[in-house]
């Protein structure tokens, strides 16, 4: 089966340095010019961890401010103060601020995603989904986060614009490849194409999510099965095209 986690963006880990300086300076030379390189090393790499700790504690803080505040209300400012760390400090680590969003969508994400995706490959996609929804409802500010970059997403000519795309379009092909896999291993017939299986799911998860967002009544998890024991109907049946009246 094939590892849908290698289709997703996932970056969890990359702010953290988790290199380390394996060459060797000097070995062979007399005086203490291998030590003072080795020295010069240790300290660099020392400087890049406390930098890499220092833009993961502004992401958290970035995180802990979306939790409470719409983001179009949230401030660099806010930010820094939840972080602890002065708004020079901020702007030191993250000169853009298109670059602090991206990269606390990615954090933020991978953080839900990682421990869910496995749920694909031992109960299949539609468990996954409805993982996802289950989590959203839990907490919603993820959700918001994310819809709210949807209008940066299809702005034409933004800076973020093509990178969000992209994961967007990273969603679309973890949640098609694990429809691939889920009919290799007979979860879902034959009769379903998984790229249109994937657009129909997305769909109906993206738009039960929206009406749950503004319709805080609704049962998110109750309107998902029903619908989705609907779509799963439809997929074990040979497609017909529609043909309409003119």
């Amino acid at each position: 089966m094939t590892d849908i986690q290698s289709h997703l963006h996932l970056p969890l880990g990359t702010l953290r340095s988790q290199t380390h300086d394996t060459d060797e300076f000097g070995a062979d030379e007399p005086g203490t010019r291998g030590t003072d390189q080795h020295t010069a090393s240790d300290a660099a790499q020392a400087d890049r961890q406390i930098a890499a700790d220092s833009r993961v504690q502004i992401i958290d803080g970035m995180i802990r401010v979306l939790q409470t505040t719409a983001f179009h209300e949230v401030t660099a400012e806010a930010v820094a103060a939840e972080a602890g760390l002065t708004l020079e400090a901020l702007r030191h680590h993250f000169p853009s601020w298109d670059g602090l969003v991206l990269a606390t969508l990615d954090r933020w994400n991978s953080a839900r995603m990682t421990p869910l995706l496995p749920t694909a490959r031992s109960h299949g996609t539609i468990r996954l989904v409805r993982a996802i929804m289950a989590d959203n409802a839990a907490e919603p500010s993820l959700m918001r986060f994310l819809v709210a970059l949807l209008s940066i997403a299809a702005t034409p000519g933004h800076a973020l614009a093509p990178m969000l795309q992209h994961r967007y379009r990273q969603f679309h092909l973890v949640i098609q490849q694990s429809l691939v896999d889920d009919i290799e291993a007979g979860r879902e017939p034959q009769t379903m194409q998984p790229a249109r299986g994937g657009e129909q799911l997305i769909a109906l998860y993206e738009g039960l999510q929206l009406q749950a967002m503004v319709r805080p009544s609704i049962d998110l998890l109750g309107a998902f099965d029903r619908a989705i024991t609907r779509m799963r109907d439809g997929w074990g049946q040979r497609y017909v095209a529609p043909v309409w009246e003119a």
